[in-house]
């Protein structure tokens, strides 16, 4: 048994399809994953790696009564296999590479979610099952499985011609290709700044036979690349060396073909080598991680939970400390303006420096300062602590 029979019961396997499940596009209701041409770009995996790493830095709780064990185990890992880091650096990986992720429930022996997966399949369609929508995958080992879409969830980006499904990332290729050449041109450069060429005038030759020889020697000694020492004969005149020049992108182009990359993800220079300001990385938060942040949230809720079962307060909760994205300087300022006005406990105080909260219940007080009580409270013997929450 393998993560396949551990993940897709023997039912999944079983399923036999009518026909793809009708939308109101034209288009089928299916996607390919790409040979991951995208991510082998050094600039575009670095993005999409700090992103990922951005992301996995979520918390994930799931609220609510309708499933006790699931509850119990999210709190440490989504299943046996992963963390909650990988888990959500993969499903950001994946989405960004493919514009699609599908995450899939592990299912005990009695088909109850017990846990969550992000797949990978080559071949992802939406076909139908009696009447109701499936979800049928295609790996690249052979394997092929299906789930209920209601059971599925589907993250996706850039999702315009398909009713279920992202676009790819065709508008990228242009960029992905002047990178590419501008780094084989700095290779060739390389290559050819090692070697030495000639051209030379060549005398005293009456026969077209003759010349072609001479002109083949000369070549394979000044042209093979395997050094030496070059003699010329009275024969050759105007001995010149021939010398490569490579074309190097200027800064202006170089930065325009970055900036493409950096626009599509929603990244800059600065976030890529750890220099970007609080700001900056605030801006970042709102741009990518919140979007992120809700998406995750409502699919990994909808696959999990009934309607009825949501509307009683059952969710999957994908949240984020924003403050972990403020400076040294600003979390101590908050700290200090709000610490002291019962606004925020004291395990709260402590999370901003990711301290662990204190031990029973300490924590979980909001000190009040004299002067910020309301007129006509009474402060308590013991000290100026307000105890309500």
């Amino acid at each position: 048994m393998g993560l396949f029979d551990k993940i897709f019961r023997p039912k999944a396997e079983q399923v036999k399809s009518d026909q793809f499940w009708q939308t109101f596009t034209a288009y089928q209701p299916q996607f390919y994953s790409v040979a991951g041409q995208v991510y082998e770009v050094l600039l575009v995996r670095a993005a999409i790696d700090f992103r990922a790493r951005q992301n996995a830095k979520l918390r994930v709780q799931i609220t609510g009564s309708a499933n006790e064990k699931l509850r119990t185990m999210a709190q440490h890992k989504p299943s046996e296999f992963q963390t909650w880091y990988k888990f959500l650096y993969r499903v950001s990986t994946i989405l960004d590479v493919q514009n699609n992720c599908i995450i899939v429930p592990v299912l005990d022996e009695f088909g109850r979610i017990t846990g969550y997966y992000p797949v990978l399949p080559s071949v992802t369609e939406l076909v139908s099952v009696n009447g109701e929508p499936y979800l049928k995958y295609q790996f690249q080992n052979g394997q092929v499985a299906a789930m209920e879409l209601s059971r599925c969830g589907i993250l996706n980006k850039y999702q315009y011609l398909s009713d279920f499904f992202g676009e790819n990332n065709d508008a990228l290729n242009s960029t992905m290709n002047l990178i590419s050449m501008n780094e084989q041109n700095i290779s060739e450069a390389v290559k050819q700044s090692a070697t030495f060429r000639f051209m030379a005038r060549v005398n005293n030759f009456t026969k077209a036979e003759d010349l072609k020889k001479e002109q083949d020697r000369f070549a394979n000694t000044s042209m093979s690349g395997t050094g030496g020492i070059i003699l010329f004969p009275s024969t050759f005149a105007d001995i010149q060396q021939i010398k490569s020049s490579a074309y190097n992108v200027d800064q202006a182009e170089l930065d325009l073909i970055n900036g493409n990359v950096f626009s599509y993800f929603g990244v800059n220079q600065k976030l890529l080598q750890s220099l970007a300001t609080a700001d900056e990385l605030d801006a970042f938060f709102n741009c990518c991680v919140e979007p992120f942040e809700i998406q995750l949230s409502e699919a990994m809720t909808d696959m999990t939970f009934t309607g009825r079962e949501q509307s009683s307060g059952n969710r999957v909760e994908v949240t984020a400390n924003r403050l972990q994205y403020a400076s040294l300087a600003q979390r101590i300022s908050m700290a200090k303006e709000l610490g002291d006005r019962g606004m925020i406990m004291r395990d709260e105080v402590r999370e901003l420096f990711n301290l662990a909260p204190l031990p029973d219940g300490l924590g979980q007080t909001a000190p009040v300062r004299g002067e910020f009580y309301n007129v006509g409270d009474e402060k308590s013997d013991g000290g100026e602590e307000n105890n309500e929450n």
